[in-house]
């Protein structure tokens, strides 16, 4: 430290300092590699460390392998700022990175936990971002842990390898792999930073016993496959899902063959022909080679190693972690339109859609999800689109959590819809963020909570989102969710008194409860659950084929 910055010694987390004596000063906290040095929020309420190491860099030799352990430091390593994003093209206009650039150098993970620690052994919430395995990054404002610190959590947000950097499989990888496979680096990148929680955290004042994952969409399916691996269920107390599951059709893994041809395809087609070139070209240039190449991004793998079988497999196994679950998905995931690919909602387009995806069930497929004016095909096209995106697997994974597990389920629907933005000649994106409108472009009106618009709500963190005019309406539904969220992570458990009551699943209920998450939040009766048994059974056809 600084010769004339009064040092704090012995700062472990596990005794009670006032304010005024920390005002302006550093934290220092000792961990198995080094001491870092963080600081403390402009409230003095909450101790924060970004930029913490928890594996080598993955650059050169260690491009596509499994992270390493972090080397030792000497000395004082600060962990003041974010870390650089992974590497990435922008594709999500609600992605607002607060580090610097990018890097391939980006196994970092940041830490909030409450500043006044007479209370030891609080719970950790360790949480994945979204971005389809292809953006995202741990700094985003959105996910921002100060609001739960205060309340009493430890919480890490964690870099993961994304795309091309993240999750190539290939066959030369796969013979100098001591596993003897490849692909996975980014869900490898998960587990490692688990271990470095599992390791330090009680050092931050966390329960190393005590850890809750969480995620959306990609997140969430990243804390799917980190239930179903053996590399990780045994280092969980719980586990949060928002919007996905590694479950077909949404995001599956794949054999390790399939996966192999795809990155010997995709090598052949930006003219690396060799493991030596595939590590010799610079970081942005392969980035930029992978972005002319028309993938969007690459398949997770069942490698016998950080998964050794499908989920779906894994689980009826009852192999996954045995832990409480909670997850649900937003009431209108994607809009109708992605269904009916541009094509006006009239009745002739909407059944003729219906006869192309369904040739032989169409007509259970418009009992399920009818026809009829306008408005109601717009509303049956985005339910089912919905539900083809990303409903129905998270559907399966509490369906089959539920069944082979002791442990308590909890599901919901999350139904606020933003409110308009601030800046009329924009328009808000698929998954969130905004656009420049085309001309005099005009968006109908929502019929439901959107992708991804439910994270500002969960972690109470509205006013990251700055283009929305948020209401005292949102301020209230982000209080209630938050604060269901904040009890499930305390105690596997997300009731909490003051709130309505939220009934676990229970086996063979023909008509599950959930809470629905909105204006009017409350427990309900779920009325389409045969909608989701519709598609378990087509979908299990369709792989069979």
């Amino acid at each position: 430290m600084k010769k004339y910055i009064p040092l704090i010694l012995c700062i472990c987390f596990q005794i009670q300092l006032t304010n005024a004596q920390l005002s302006n000063q550093n934290l220092q906290v000792k961990t198995d590699k080094g001491i870092i040095e963080g600081f403390i929020d402009e409230n003095q309420e909450v101790a924060q460390f970004f930029g913490v190491p928890f594996a080598q860099p993955p650059v050169g030799d260690l491009r596509w392998k499994a992270p390493q352990p972090a080397k030792s430091w000497k000395g004082v390593k600060e962990t003041k700022e974010f870390a650089p994003a992974p590497m990435q093209i922008p594709v999500f206009g609600d992605m607002k990175s607060r580090g610097k650039g990018m890097s391939e150098d980006c196994l970092y993970l940041n830490i909030w936990t409450p500043l006044q620690q007479e209370h030891k052994n609080l719970p950790v919430l360790v949480y994945f971002y979204g971005g389809g395995f292809v953006a995202g990054d741990a700094s985003e404002p959105r996910y921002d842990g100060t609001n739960f610190a205060k309340e009493g959590i430890v919480v890490v947000t964690v870099n993961y390898r994304l795309n091309v950097f993240g999750s190539l499989a290939h066959p030369a990888l796969s013979k100098e792999a001591p596993y003897k496979a490849s692909g996975n680096y980014g869900l490898l990148d998960q587990n490692a930073a688990l271990i470095w929680v599992k390791n330090n955290i009680k050092e931050f004042g966390g329960d190393p016993n005590h850890i809750t994952i969480g995620g959306e969409s990609a997140g969430s399916i990243s804390v799917s496959t980190q239930m179903a691996s053996p590399l990780s269920k045994d280092l969980l107390f719980a586990a949060i899902g928002e919007s996905g599951a590694a479950i077909y059709p949404t995001m599956a893994p794949v054999s390790l063959t399939e996966a192999e041809n795809i990155g010997i395809e995709f090598t052949e087609k930006i003219g690396l022909d060799s493991l030596k070139d595939m590590r010799a070209i610079p970081a942005e240039e392969l980035l930029q080679r992978y972005g002319k190449s028309g993938r969007f991004g690459f398949p997770s793998v069942i490698d016998n190693y950080f998964l050794p079988n499908s989920l779906p497999e894994i689980f009826k196994a009852k192999k996954q972690a045995q832990v409480p679950l909670l997850a649900g998905w937003n009431s209108a995931e994607i809009p109708g339109i992605s269904l009916m690919q541009g094509k006006s909602f009239t009745e002739e387009n909407y059944k003729s859609k219906v006869k192309e995806l369904y040739p032989n069930n169409y007509q259970k497929v418009l009992q399920l999800y009818p026809s009829g004016d306008k408005a109601q095909i717009r509303v049956s096209a985005t339910q089912l689109a919905s539900d083809r995106f990303i409903v129905y697997s998270t559907w399966k994974w509490l369906d089959l959590h539920l069944k082979n597990s002791n442990e308590p389920v909890y599901r919901y629907i999350f139904d606020k819809i933003r409110p308009p933005l601030k800046d009329t000649s924009k328009v808000t994106g698929l998954a969130g963020g905004t656009s420049e409108k085309k001309g005099t472009e005009n968006k109908p009106k929502p019929i439901g909570a959107a992708h991804a618009s439910e994270i500002e709500y969960a972690f109470n963190n509205l006013n990251s989102a700055t283009e929305f005019t948020w209401t005292k309406e949102d301020d209230e539904v982000a209080k209630v969710m938050f604060s269901y969220f904040a009890s499930f992570i305390k105690n596997g458990d997300p009731n909490l008194k003051g709130l309505p009551s939220w009934p676990a699943l229970q086996s063979k209920e023909k008509e599950p409860s959930f809470m629905k998450i909105g204006i009017e939040t409350e427990a309900q009766q779920a009325k389409h659950d045969n909608r989701y048994l519709f598609l378990d059974r087509a979908y299990q056809k369709e792989k069979k084929k």
